[in-house]
């Protein structure tokens, strides 16, 4: 068959031809009756060997526009207009057959939960082996193949992972055996849509660095989706800023993050929190407003109502996409003065001592917990020691599996820590669950779920969600109840309107501020935070924080703050607690843990975060993955993974917490002046720079 008539055939030219070309593309979806336009208008392109990002927060149709590439839409998603070419082979005009081969060859997806796309009843081996199979290798043959393509992904034990099904893996696991099964048809074209976003620090690094390698390697084309701006930074070489289903600038990343042509993609930046940004000072910059209903079409610029430059002629003519030279596009009529856009941020806030004046309100004295489990002993907590104040937030870092949300469970009493733990609230005992301990203890101690949808009742109206909360912990009836609803709902920034709304018809944000109106019903003095961000796009993500931080101020509050954002962290944080294997390895003021001298634990994971300031920076490789808690290593249960091990001493004698700075303790066997040396924190790096 020639390669006019089968437009999967091989392209001859397909050197000279892009692995992705979208033009003017437009997606529609039937919803009650009437076709809702979500994308429109959308062209770019990703050049051989590319690397290409697409950015905007939730809603924009950035996954939209993915599923739309392998024409994976929903029965009630069509595209309405444009076109979609893969080497140069239109994607539109292909029939079920010439599709199939083209998912089976040429492109392939990684989604954002690995767990999702595995079958949960089949053995990961046989899943991997199946994608050779359907290539026409024999199954023997394809079991070997599958074996040195989770080789390839660098899993230390290929065959072990074979064996296994997909919820015996870690979530880093998951990924690695999703992108070899994306890889394993060597595809021209890879689509990655958010697949870093639920991983730690150093696991979202390993799989970066893992796709970057394999990107040289077989040459792939890839479009990377995400919200974090960082991770985009790092990965790609163009990027194109989506905004209600139109792109509103596009262009080389380097130049766009540096010098953003659009007063949206300014907004986005200003809303990631920086290394010289701390709550103490000052709020986070926001975006006004919030997207616009799907379909919603102004006359003008659709972005106009939440527009700090916007002008009359911004409402009355809709702005096309400007050639500004270099390969830039910009959706703004004055994109020479995005900059100038002005900053939405609360007052600048005056510091406070008042969290370091105060009194221990919690204190966590010898606290373990160990869990029996086939015959057994694994160790979440060993020996934890902290304390936290009214008016404090305290950090909790550390992989999965170090042992964060065992800690919170132990603190909110939904797990029995060992005996001989103590675990005191104003000084008095705290009964070690959650059924032992009175109503006043049940209350002071509250919680926010990493995922909102999972944490409230969707049958349930806003109304009823934080109405109950109301009634049960803080004992209100009636008008009181009615009012303390009222000025609730306003401390979290909702309306009245939301109040008869359910979960589902609320955004991401909203239903976050809904789960902290919950939390804050009883007039809590503590408040877990698990997670509470890392789902939410950065403009929504700053508004929460600030939200955090004011209701803190007010209401005295105490935060216990997990998160493997450490970006996040740093801002939020007063200090920080650094958790591996259930040991604390370093504790301290959170400037002091960010600018040294760090535990290297501590160190590897702020070398894995990327980030805009530094996307080409050189990170600290760990060796292989976190030991198992059921047999954790002899002497420092981190020397199997030291990129600073010393020797025999790490090996046999269990180091003692060495004091860097008042209140900034680090457990390594490293002098605390020579990891200042080795890390550069005592000038030397500077020096030597001069």
């Amino acid at each position: 068959m020639s390669t006019q008539t089968d437009p999967i055939a091989p392209d001859q030219s397909s050197a000279q031809v892009d692995a992705l070309t979208v033009e003017n593309l437009e997606i529609s979806y039937r919803v009650r009756g009437r076709q809702i336009r979500v994308v429109r208008d959308v062209s770019f392109r990703v050049g051989r060997g590319e690397s290409y990002g697409l950015v905007g927060e939730s809603g924009n149709g950035k996954s939209t526009i993915a599923l739309a590439v392998v024409r994976y839409l929903a029965r009630n998603g069509r595209v309405s207009g444009g076109s979609i070419a893969i080497d140069g082979r239109d994607v539109l005009g292909m029939n079920a057959q010439q599709l199939r081969d083209l998912r089976a060859h040429t492109v392939s997806m990684v989604y954002q939960e690995p767990g999702r796309a595995l079958n949960p009843t089949i053995r990961v081996g046989r899943q991997v082996a199946e994608v050779f199979e359907i290539a026409g290798v024999e199954k023997d043959k394809a079991l070997e193949q599958a074996r040195g393509m989770l080789a390839k992904v660098q899993i230390s034990d290929p065959d072990g992972v074979m064996r296994r099904y997909p919820h015996q893996l870690s979530g880093g696991m998951l990924q690695r055996v999703v992108i070899a099964m994306a890889l394993a048809a060597e595809p021209s074209l890879l689509i990655l849509d958010e697949p870093t976003t639920a991983l730690d620090a150093t696991v979202e690094a390993e799989v970066l660095d893992l796709i970057l390698d394999l990107r040289k390697e077989f040459g792939t084309s890839l479009l990377f989706i995400s919200h974090n701006l960082g991770v985009i930074a790092k990965m790609c070489d163009r990027v194109g800023v989506l905004y209600a289903g139109e792109m509103f600038e596009q262009g080389p990343a380097r130049e766009i993050f540096e010098s953003p042509r659009h007063p949206y993609t300014v907004g986005l930046l200003r809303c990631i929190p920086r290394r010289d940004v701390l709550k103490a000072h000052r709020a986070l910059d926001t975006i006004p407003g919030s997207l616009p209903a799907p379909g919603e079409l102004p006359q003008g610029c659709i972005f106009a109502d939440r527009c700090g430059l916007v002008q009359d002629r911004c409402r009355a003519e809709k702005p096309p996409l400007y050639d500004i030279g270099r390969e830039r596009l910009s959706r703004c009529h004055y994109h020479e003065v995005a900059q100038t856009l002005p900053r939405v941020v609360a007052p600048e806030l005056a510091p406070t001592e008042r969290a370091a004046e105060n009194g221990a309100l919690i204190q966590i004295a010898g606290v373990s917990k160990t869990f029996h489990m086939a015959g057994e002993s694994i160790y979440g907590l060993v020996g934890v020691d902290l304390e936290l104040r009214a008016g404090e937030t305290l950090g909790l870092v550390g992989e999965s599996g170090s042992g964060k949300t065992t800690l919170a469970r132990v603190l909110l009493g939904l797990t029995a820590p060992d005996k001989g733990s103590e675990i005191k609230l104003d000084g008095q005992p705290l009964p070690e669950t959650a059924d032992r301990r009175t109503h006043e203890q049940e209350k002071a101690l509250q919680i926010v779920f990493q995922n909102p949808d999972s944490a409230l009742n969707r049958r349930h109206s806003v109304r009823r969600l934080i109405s109950r909360a109301l009634s049960k912990l803080g004992g209100y009836r009636g008008q009181a109840l009615t009012e303390r609803l009222m000025k609730l709902i306003s401390e979290v920034r909702l309306s009245e309107r939301h109040l008869g709304l359910r979960p589902a018809q609320l955004s991401g944000g909203l239903k976050q501020r809904v789960a902290i109106a919950r939390a804050f019903a009883g007039d809590p003095r503590i408040v877990v935070c698990d997670e509470p961000t890392s789902a939410l796009d950065v403009s929504v993500q700053a508004a929460i924080l600030n939200l955090l931080n004011d209701l803190q101020r007010r209401e005295d509050v105490a935060y216990l703050f997990i998160s493997h954002d450490l970006g996040v962290v740093r801002y939020l944080s007063d200090r920080i607690v650094v958790l591996y294997l259930g040991r604390v390895m370093e504790v301290g003021p959170a400037e002091s843990v960010f600018s040294g001298p760090q535990h290297p634990y501590t160190e590897a994971l702020l070398s894995a975060v990327p980030t805009l300031e530094d996307a080409a920076k050189e990170r600290i490789r760990l060796q292989g993955e976190i030991p198992s808690a059921a047999n954790p290593p002899s002497g420092c249960v981190f020397h199997t993974r030291c990129p600073r091990f010393l020797g025999e001493i790490c090996k046999t004698t269990e180091p003692p917490l060495n004091q860097a700075d008042p209140g900034h303790a680090i457990k390594c066997h490293i002098p605390v002046d020579e990891l200042r040396r080795l890390q550069g924190t005592d000038g030397s790096l500077a020096r030597a720079s001069d």
